[in-house]
């Protein structure tokens, strides 16, 4: 018998709306909420945290963690909520945040972490408009998940370059002073 010769291999393209991005979602104040997980390290349980004197109110404090000092920061402040009360589900998500330089690593606490989402673009509307409201910017847009909806934060507005600086201890680019 003669040898078989392979069926040819049709490329099949796929559309861009049906690419899927996966988000952590996870509860704060009773909301849903998610961000992409490219910037999630881990999800820890909360710990004991060290406050700092001086900081912000949305800086919890710090943590270590395998010997790295990672400031804490509690989202529910951070969107002018009252601060976040800790439960037996309460926790951590480890985020690595990029800036210019490198990037930085800061942990953000919430209620509770539920799942990992698959969105396609299709499934995702843009943030609604609230005018000039500062905290608009925290959002990349609103997920429809099944019959619900899904907060969706964008990561890198969560804290701005010049407080992921200060956090570092980096003092950021140096000024020219005349």
């Amino acid at each position: 018998t003669a040898p078989r010769k392979p069926a040819a291999r049709q490329a099949r393209i796929v559309p861009v709306a049906e690419r899927k991005e996966q988000y952590l979602a996870f509860g704060l104040g009773g909301e849903v909420f998610a961000m992409e997980i490219g910037y999630v390290k881990e999800v820890i349980q909360y710990g004991e945290i060290t406050e700092v004197p001086l900081m912000p109110s949305y800086i919890r404090g710090v943590i270590s963690l395998r010997g790295e000092m990672v400031p804490v920061i509690d989202l529910s402040v951070r969107f002018g909520r009252p601060l976040t009360e800790i439960a037996l589900r309460s926790c951590v998500i480890i985020l690595e945040v990029p800036r210019q330089e490198g990037s930085a690593v800061v942990g953000v606490i919430v209620d509770n972490v539920s799942e990992v989402l698959e969105l396609a673009d299709s499934e995702i509307e843009p943030p609604p408009a609230f005018g000039k409201d500062p905290r608009a910017e925290f959002l990349s847009g609103v997920g429809k998940a099944g019959e619900h909806f899904v907060i969706l934060l964008d990561v890198r507005h969560i804290l701005s370059i010049d407080e992921l600086a200060a956090l570092s201890g980096d003092p950021g680019p140096e000024v020219a002073v005349s």
